[in-house]
This record gives C-alpha cells, sequence and structure tokens, in this order.
C-alpha cells in the first residue's frame, strides 16, 4: 500500500514518463472542461428558480466557481484533518438542486445558506462515524439512491426544454424544443462517434452548439456580459445572513448523507485506479473536506460541494495519475470566478439549451445506479422489494409531492425531496431484510 506521503504526484503513465509544467497545465484545463457544464448548471437552476437577477446570476456563478477550485484545493491537499489526497475535482452537488430550491422558494434564500452551513458542520462532526458503518450501503441502497438522484431530476430537464417557466406564454414554443432537441443530437453524436478528449467534452460542446443556433433565432441576450465588471472579490453574505430553520437543516442534512454516500463510492474508484488502499482516516479527511467546503459555501453564498465522479474518466482517458494537474484546475477555476463577465457568460445560455444537455446527464446518472444494481441477486424477493419500494417512493415523492400538505411543514420539507425518501426507505429496509453487512 502507498502512504499518502510516496503517493503524491508520482503515479504516471509510461506514456508520459515526464509531466511538464506546461503539460500538467493542459491536463488541468481538460479537468476543468470536463466539469465546467455540470457545475454551472446547478447556480444557473437555483438563481433561475429564485428569480435572480442578472447581476445576481453573475455573481452566483462566478463565485460558486471559484468555491469550486477552493473546494478542490481542499481536497487534494491533505492536511491531518481534512483532504483525501486524490486526483479529485469538487463541483456542485446535482442532487442538492431539488431541496435548495424548495426551502429557498418556501422559507427564503438567507434559510437555504443556513442550512448548506449546518449541514457542512454536520459532515465534519459525523465523519469519523460515518467511515466506520460502509455496511450500511451495500449496492442495493446506493444502486437504488443514485438511481433515483438521476430521474427525479428528469422532470426538471423537461421543463427547462420547454423554456423554464410554465407559466410564460413561450413555454412548449417550438424553437425552445428545437435548440433543446439539437443539443440532445450533438451531445449523443459526439458520445457514439467522437474519440478521446472531445467525447469527454460532449456536454460542454452541445451546449456551446445549442446555445450558438439558439442565438440565431434570436433567444440570446449578450447584455449581462457587457454590464458585467472584469474583476470582483468573493463577498461574505452576499445575498443576506443565514438564517436557521430546523426543517431546512434536516433537509440538507439528508441530501448531505446521499452525497457522502456517493462520494464514496468516487473514493474508492479513484484508489483502484491510481492503485491506493483506501483506509477510514482517507474516508474521514476526504468527508471533513466536503463539509468545510460546504461551510464556506454557505458563508460566501453558494453551495455544498461534492466530488465528480465525471473526472474519474477523464483520468481513465488521459493515463495520468498525478495530482499535478488538479492543482492547475483548481488555479483555473478560482482565476475564473474573480472574473464576472466569464461568469456571464454562463447566465445567457437559454433554459432549452440546459434543459437538454441535462436530459442526458441526469439520465446518465440514473443508468449508472442501475449499472450498481445488477451488482445485487435479484433472485431474492426482499432485494426486489427493497429496491422496488425505495425507488417507487422516491420517483412517487417526486411526482406528487402534494400528498403531503396535510402534514407538519417540517415532515414535507424532508419527505417532498424524493432523494431523502429514497435514502430512507433503502437504508431501513436493507437493515430490516439483510441486516448491518460488517465485511464492507
Amino acid at each position: 500500500m502507498k502512504t499518502n506521503d510516496s503517493y503524491a504526484d508520482a503515479p504516471i503513465t509510461e506514456i508520459t514518463p515526464q509531466l511538464t509544467e506546461g503539460k500538467a497545465a493542459v491536463l488541468g484545463f481538460q479537468h476543468l472542461l470536463a466539469m465546467y457544464s455540470g457545475d454551472v448548471i446547478v447556480p444557473l437552476l437555483i438563481g433561475g428558480f429564485l428569480h435572480f437577477t442578472a447581476a445576481q446570476m453573475t455573481y452566483l456563478v462566478s463565485i460558486d466557481i471559484f468555491m469550486c477550485g477552493i473546494a478542490t484545493l481542499l481536497q487534494i491537499r491533505t492536511t491531518p484533518l481534512t483532504g483525501i489526497g486524490l486526483p479529485v475535482v469538487l463541483g456542485c452537488a446535482i442532487q442538492s438542486v431539488q431541496p435548495l430550491e424548495r426551502i429557498g422558494g418556501g422559507l427564503g434564500i438567507t434559510a437555504m445558506y443556513g442550512a448548506i452551513i449546518a449541514s457542512g458542520l454536520f459532515v465534519i462532526l459525523v465523519a469519523g462515524l460515518f467511515s466506520k458503518i460502509r455496511g450500511l450501503f451495500p449496492p442495493i441502497v446506493t444502486g437504488s439512491i443514485i438511481t433515483v438522484i438521476g430521474f427525479t431530476l428528469i422532470p426538471v430537464a423537461f421543463e427547462d426544454i420547454g423554456g423554464g417557466n410554465p407559466a410564460a406564454q413561450s413555454y412548449g414554443d417550438p424553437k425552445n424544443l428545437l435548440v433543446g432537441l439539437v443539443t440532445v443530437a450533438v451531445i449523443v453524436f459526439i458520445n457514439v462517434w467522437a474519440r478521446g478528449f472531445m467525447r469527454s467534452i460532449a456536454v460542454l460542446i452541445g451546449i456551446l452548439v445549442g446555445t450558438g443556433i439558439a442565438a440565431l433565432l434570436g433567444m440570446v441576450s449578450f447584455t449581462p456580459v457587457l454590464q458585467a465588471s472584469w474583476f470582483h472579490f468573493p463577498r461574505p453574505f452576499y445575498f443576506g445572513v443565514p438564517t436557521f430553520n430546523l426543517s431546512a437543516i434536516l433537509t440538507m442534512i439528508m441530501v448531505t448523507l446521499t452525497t457522502m454516500i456517493e462520494s464514496t463510492g468516487v473514493f474508492f474508484a479513484l484508489g483502484d485506479l491510481v492503485g491506493k488502499e483506501i483506509t477510514q482516516t482517507d474516508l474521514k479527511r476526504g468527508y471533513r473536506a466536503e463539509g468545510v467546503a460546504a461551510i464556506l459555501g454557505g458563508i460566501f453564498n453558494t453551495f455544498p460541494y461534492s466530488t465528480f465522479s465525471e473526472n474519474v474518466g477523464v483520468l481513465q482517458l488521459s493515463g495520468v495519475k498525478s495530482r499535478k494537474p488538479l492543482y492547475y484546475a483548481a488555479g483555473f477555476l478560482i482565476l475564473l470566478g474573480l472574473l464576472p463577465k466569464a461568469g456571464a457568460m454562463a447566465t445567457i445560455i437559454p433554459s432549452s439549451v440546459l434543459g437538454g444537455a441535462m436530459l442526458v446527464m441526469f439520465g446518465i446518472v440514473g443508468i449508472q445506479g442501475v449499472r450498481i444494481l445488477q451488482k445485487v441477486n435479484f433472485n431474492q424477493t426482499k432485494d426486489i422489494l427493497i429496491s422496488a419500494l425505495s425507488i417507487g417512493m422516491g420517483l412517487g415523492s417526486t411526482v406528487d409531492p402534494q400528498i403531503y400538505r396535510a402534514l407538519p411543514q417540517a415532515c414535507q420539507m424532508l419527505l417532498t425531496n424524493g432523494i431523502v425518501v429514497a435514502s430512507i426507505t433503502a437504508v431501513v429496509l436493507n437493515l430490516l431484510f439483510n441486516g448491518y453487512d460488517s465485511s464492507r
């Protein structure tokens, strides 16, 4: 087993026996491109749902990009308390979109950021315990949860393809449907027929092509870019001082637990890739880094952050398993986050284009969950029931949240989040039917 110190930046494929600074910078930019589109979607979705102005959206996207760089540094640089020390990139947790929209829309944006800070503190406090209870999350549980994460977000993608606001007169306009369909088609074409680096940035290319066509159709305004300043510094509590609501905090804690489960899988996948055994100590440091990043996200009014699984594919593609490119990626993200015009560029992307990209991305997340479930022996009725009920409860709570309208608000906040409902159902049923898996 390699220690963190011996691992450092050492494992480099024989194809690139020496990693120069220039090559490391190019590889770092590749990591940035692979995660950029998936990351900016989160602030665009939440900011759009909360009806942010163009200036607010520009700030939100820019500071989110900046915080992605900070969060990545926290994770790749090991300290006695934080950092798993693997070549990872951190970005906004996509599963937090729906619950944050519900919190922000129902209780206000300050309650949203208070819940993010509290959930980050929770992660730091339970990191040690969570690293010891992997037996709660066998494939039947993680597969069901990840399946629900993907499929419960599909309606969001469809709504955005239509224009983003069902109440708007332009909702469902043929132009919206056209650019959404073109975005999907470009992403599919590149994934099927392109090779190498082009395939790894298929979503980004799809968004660029879709936005270009939308611009030709008169659906894009460059006013936010022209009005944005060239440079700014992050400001704590830009949208207001956080407030702390118990139901909102409990909701975000449940979402954070699902994020920790997902990150655990990515940590082990990366460990296998770079030839490093992942210990409980590594897991604790990895969880704590994400907790600190969430607290900073709440302070600077962005979002919780988690390890991006997309970048595992970039590592496999390049064959370079060093952390050095990731330091460059983090640096690029921080630099872009200080340039509001770069952030404003993301805000001009039409909702229908984002919807097309999300349809593909969220569908793939759901299928990843299905692939994990392939490891399960479904000859046993109890495993069929665990998966069927957890997925059914998760999707049902998402499709018809009004079923809980007679319950107290705190219960509604938890139960109207399909991801939370699926997670609770899967863990409880698995413990009831299969017990605790001490071999994990």
